[in-house]
């Protein structure tokens, strides 16, 4: 499905074009939280028709003061090879890097690859991509609702300033408008994109009625959550005909064949599910459903664990302290959390 007609990202494909190191900033919303009343702008649910609620966290990441470190994500969690959570690593390094290694055995990152990434946080990820695989990378497009992410990002990724362009606006209406790209990389970010809650597979919203509908997508009997921004994120990836990287936290996860202990009380075949975070809540992703609609626009789609991207220590010492939760010492801690919390991502490749 096409992105609707939008004059500002018409407007800025020709900005774009120009080539020049700046910082745009889409923004058509004024700011509406005042920073001294002391409330923090949240992510908020509205009403559909027929009770759903759409959950969407896009006021939260355009006003919030947004503070990743009280998140648990994997980019952060290995943003520099000496990072504590390296300790489960066969040779440290850094996620932006690792990610960097597994885009050239996909054949996804070559040769002066223009790369645009959708949510890049504080920058850690291009940081360690590029600080890898930079001779591979000709320039650099930065997408967030975020201003003060933008400009953190911005900072970390000052050594390659003349490569980068960052733009702050919402990528369902800019990425038919972001010209040139051969990779898009969307990664933690499409569990905060809309999603319709509460849902009665009895008497589904229109949206909701229509994605099922048109993409033979496997509903439960009970009410359930539909991840509507992720595919509509995906059909607009697939009409862009631009290979692209996601990752998130999935509701039917995939465990690696050598850590098959990883399933333990994991429910592998799963819907949507909300996460609690700081001023806003998350959902996790239904990767079936991101296959089934990539394969329906004819693309290849290809998925797996996220461990697939984190050469982590062989031997059985790791089985041991998921096992056994034998967490005597700091790293044993460290890894036993990590463990628990990366073998529910994965990530889906689109070519």
């Amino acid at each position: 499905m096409q992105l609707p007609y939008n004059k500002s990202a018409i407007l800025l494909k020709l900005i774009l074009y120009t080539g020049k190191d700046f910082m745009f900033r889409f923004d058509s919303m004024a700011i509406r939280s005042d920073p001294n009343s002391g409330e923090r702008p949240r992510a908020t649910s509205r009403s559909t028709d027929r009770a759903a609620e759409l959950s969407t966290t896009t006021d939260y990441h355009r006003f919030a003061p947004i503070d990743l470190m009280s998140e648990f994500t994997i980019c952060e969690s290995f943003s520099d090879p000496a990072s504590p959570y390296c300790v489960i690593l066969e040779n440290p390094s850094s996620y932006g890097a690792m990610v960097g290694d597994f885009l050239v055995r996909m054949g996804l990152l070559k040769d002066r690859t223009t790369i645009c990434e959708v949510g890049g946080g504080y920058g850690s990820l291009m940081h360690g991509l590029l600080a890898g695989h930079g001779d591979r990378v000709e320039h650099v497009y930065m997408i967030d609702l975020s201003l003060g992410l933008l400009k953190r990002q911005r900072d970390r990724l000052s050594p390659w300033k003349s490569r980068i362009t960052s733009i702050r606006g919402d990528i369902h209406e800019l990425l038919g408008a972001v010209a040139g790209v051969d990779l898009f990389i969307v990664n933690e970010v499409m569990g905060d994109l809309d999603t319709l809650t509460g849902i009665d597979p009895s008497h589904m919203p229109p949206e909701a009625e229509e994605l099922v509908r048109t993409y033979g997508l496997d509903i439960p009997e009970e009410t359930f959550n539909l991840n509507t921004g992720a595919l509509r994120l995906v059909e607009a990836l697939c009409s862009a005909g631009v290979p692209a990287l996601l990752t998130e936290h999935s509701c039917d996860p995939v465990i690696p064949d050598n850590m098959a202990y990883l399933a333990r009380d994991l429910d592998l075949d799963a819907y949507p599910r909300e996460i609690k975070l700081l001023w806003h809540s998350e959902y996790t992703i239904r990767f079936s459903h991101l296959v089934r609609v990539a394969r329906a626009h004819g693309r290849t789609a290809r998925t797996g664990t996220l461990l697939d991207l984190i050469p982590v220590r062989k031997g059985r010492s790791l089985e041991t302290i998921f096992r056994l939760r034998a967490c005597d010492t700091q790293a044993h801690e460290i890894i036993h959390e990590l463990l628990d919390h990366i073998r529910e991502y994965r990530w889906l490749a689109i070519s």
